[in-house]
């Protein structure tokens, strides 16, 4: 069936995932009350509480506050680079466009909807009296098939079916929906979507219309930023290399922990609009366009994977585990994207032809530290992981699997 209507999930694909609006409210409180929010959005994340429950948390904490002072904080949050491009786009081609929110309120997706140009919006009741936030929320969003019913009077006002319908999303609270839509895109997804998605598109909101009008993705594409990242990835090779010629493991573990606390402030710093020389530099130089106003996590990650690798592991196995993230994971991001032509059934966003690429190299990165059947062993449990769509970083995992696979040999 043709698709008629696309729909959006707006934080994460519109908005960088990690610049949710009421984060970003709570900038302005105490380090006390920023934990807490950050605590009920992991305890969500992890499935502990329930949408409603989290949100009905994060509102009542933010009672008493002006409804405007919350509204001029969305006028600043950044749309992905693209957004209005996409829908410029979208509209001329001749498709609706829905924005369905469960954590932004209805008057402030409307006014997305608006500048975007988009025909439907649907998000949170927020009670107000006198301007003031009462903590008070409601609508249907908010409840667990809330998105479903939004979509569905939607669809019923233009006389469609669920099945005439694409859907543009990028977390587990878009489930309800994945499960309706004919068409089902995954955008910078989450392990849940990407098992699920017919697609999967990273970095460029531009590859949209062309899967819509012709289910095929652009041709593969490396960008300088592409180059630069998995250098750095793969630069992690020299760590064993410090640790055997220069330093012992714990002192090169202990550098990379202060290292990551480094990264972290300054990562922190750059969204807060101050760049820190150099660090911030690299940064921006080595993010994909997602990725540009929001808290890239991924170099934490690898550096704890490597950290703990060394710490965790007799020196050889934890070298051999190392070597399996720094050249496997890289080469088979790079080249799996340059000439990744067939989607792994189990994550849209991988290709067969990087996973086999990325055990190769991964293994022959592996040789210089341990035997050949070692070295294999860690090499096909390590992008078996990478290859995977689960919960946890392969920057993290990916070493520690390894390197335990090894080690039971």
């Amino acid at each position: 069936m043709p698709i008629k209507l696309v729909v959006f999930d707006v934080e994460g694909v519109l908005i960088p995932k990690r610049r949710f609006l009421l984060f970003e409210a709570s900038r302005g409180h105490s380090l006390t009350f920023f934990i807490k929010f950050a605590i009920v959005g992991i305890l969500y994340s992890i499935g502990v509480l329930s949408l409603e429950r989290s949100l009905r948390v994060l509102f009542r904490s933010l009672k008493g506050k002006q409804m405007g002072e919350l509204s001029a904080e969305f006028r600043r949050l950044p749309l992905m680079p693209g957004s209005e491009e996409l829908f410029d786009e979208l509209k001329t081609l001749g498709y609706k466009t829905a924005l369905i929110s469960s954590g932004l309120p209805d008057t402030f997706v409307a006014e997305l909807a608006e500048r975007l140009g988009a025909d439907y919006s649907s998000g949170i009741q927020v009670e107000t009296i006198d301007g003031v936030l009462t903590g008070e929320i409601s609508g249907k969003v908010i409840k667990e098939v809330g998105k479903v019913a939004a979509l569905e009077e939607i669809i019923s006002l233009e006389g469609l079916s669920s099945e005439s319908c694409a859907l543009v999303a990028d977390d587990l609270n878009n489930m309800q929906l994945l499960k309706i839509c004919g068409l089902r895109i995954g955008f910078n997804p989450d392990y849940m979507i990407s098992r699920r998605a017919d697609y999967v598109v990273k970095e460029d909101l531009s590859e949209i219309p062309r899967i819509l009008t012709g289910g095929v993705m652009l041709e593969n594409r490396i960008s300088t930023s592409n180059v630069l990242r998995e250098l750095i990835h793969a630069s992690g090779l020299l760590i064993p290399f410090l640790c055997i010629y220069l330093f012992n493991n714990i002192i090169v573990a202990t550098l990379l922990f202060m290292a990551v606390f480094i990264y972290s402030v300054s990562e922190l710093l750059r969204n807060f609009g101050t760049n820190v020389p150099i660090i911030s530099k690299i940064t921006l130089r080595a993010a994909d366009r997602s990725e540009l106003h929001e808290f890239n996590t991924a170099p934490i990650f690898h550096a704890l994977g490597i950290a703990l690798s060394l710490l965790i592991f007799p020196a050889r196995i934890g070298y051999a585990a190392i070597a399996v993230l720094a050249l496997g994971d890289s080469s088979a991001s790079l080249l799996g994207k340059r000439f990744g032509r067939n989607r792994i059934p189990f994550n849209k966003g991988k290709s067969i032809e990087g996973s086999i690429i990325g055990l190769i190299i991964g293994f022959l990165g592996a040789l210089l530290f341990v035997d050949p059947i070692t070295a294999l062993v860690g090499a096909v449990v390590g992008i078996l992981i990478e290859a995977l769509p689960l919960p946890l970083d392969d920057n993290l995992l990916m070493p520690l699997a390894a390197g335990i696979s090894m080690t039971l040999l």
